[in-house]
């Protein structure tokens, strides 16, 4: 497998999420009980174990610590079918990242412990890469611009902003790439604009494709190429956790860049792929496989749906809303048949 080209590739750290559900912020001298818990990878891993579930040979440009949690994640890790994980280092004395977040009926919070950033390399004679997808957080890395001159598309994101500046550096690096996908928040916040649309098109003078997520709202594009500003509704449904679904439209997208759709129709996919990935906790954990999303859009009984449990992990429900899909899902629902 070594030899072989990479359909997609994700860098960056790789997170131990411990997931808490159910749970109201705890006041200060008290104990809450959670209502459910799960362990699961999180970070860079949430991509790239979606786009892995979705059929696509993925690599994973990381590094884990030799602890007890950095040997856990990558076991579960390495169970993934078309997950490539030996590009993921091992570091010695290194503490893998670890995240606790508690969600609540209306909202989640997070407390984080990471030390130093990742910041391997893409060696020359590894594998061609189709796509890839990188952080813009930071100045990215001399194979970022050989992987982009060599042909590979290359996707950038960002994290959350905890200095409340929202540098405008951010903005001066998305040259270097092919396509950003910030989320609302980030994308109002960088271009100072007051809604989702407006921040599409202010990052459309930098980048030449710009996908900003809007978690129940959907998700809205802007090409700059043709000054195209499209909008496309979220499937409906009650989360059992939100963590990590802005990283499983992320990989939804990029797994469908050769498919041959219209953008409105990858970003349906992508949306879709979100809202199922929010059934069960943690990121990693929750994204869906083919055949879940096939079962979902063709299923008419509850049988079905069963079907459909089946494929959550342990204990996780089918949260489904009255919603059925129109005549626009045919082609996905087409081409999910063919990738059986």
């Amino acid at each position: 497998m070594a030899d072989e080209p990479i359909d997609l590739l994700f860098s960056g750290a790789i997170f131990c999420d411990l997931v808490f559900a159910g749970v109201s912020n705890p006041e200060a001298g008290t104990e809450v009980y959670a209502d459910g818990f799960a362990i699961s990878p999180g970070g860079a891993a949430n991509t790239a174990v979606a786009a892995a579930r979705l059929g696509r040979r993925t690599a994973l440009l990381s590094e884990l610590g030799d602890d007890l949690l950095g040997e856990t994640i990558r076991r579960s890790l390495a169970e993934e079918e078309c997950l490539d994980v030996g590009w993921i280092a091992e570091r010695h004395g290194y503490q893998t990242p670890v995240t606790a977040a508690m969600t609540g009926p209306r909202d989640r919070r997070f407390v984080t412990y990471a030390e130093d950033e990742c910041n391997l390399d893409w060696p020359v004679d590894a594998p061609a890469v189709s796509a890839a997808h990188v952080s813009v957080d930071g100045n990215l890395r001399p194979w970022v611009r050989r992987l982009r001159e060599s042909g590979t598309l290359i996707y950038g994101g960002v994290g959350w902003d905890d200095s409340g500046l929202w540098s405008e550096g951010i903005l001066e690096r998305l040259d270097q790439v092919d396509v950003f996908v910030p989320n609302d928040v980030e994308a109002m916040n960088y271009t100072r604009t007051a809604t989702a649309a407006e921040a599409a098109v202010a990052l459309g003078r930098y980048v030449g494709l710009v996908v900003v997520t809007c978690g129940r709202d959907g998700a809205i594009a802007y090409q700059r190429g043709t000054g195209e500003l499209d909008r496309i509704e979220a499937v409906p449904m009650r989360a059992a956790d939100p963590t990590g679904a802005g990283d499983v439209f992320v990989a939804a997208l990029m797994t469908s860049f050769d498919v041959g759709w219209p953008l409105a129709q990858r970003l349906r996919f992508a949306n879709l792929c979100a809202a199922l990935s929010v059934q069960s906790l943690g990121g990693a954990r929750s994204a869906p496989t083919l055949s879940m999303i096939e079962r979902f859009l063709t299923s008419q009984t509850v049988a079905d749906e069963d079907l459909i449990r089946d494929e959550l992990p342990e204990g996780d429900q089918l949260l489904r809303v009255d919603w059925k899909p129109g005549a626009e899902w045919d082609p996905i629902i087409d081409w999910l048949r063919t990738r059986r």
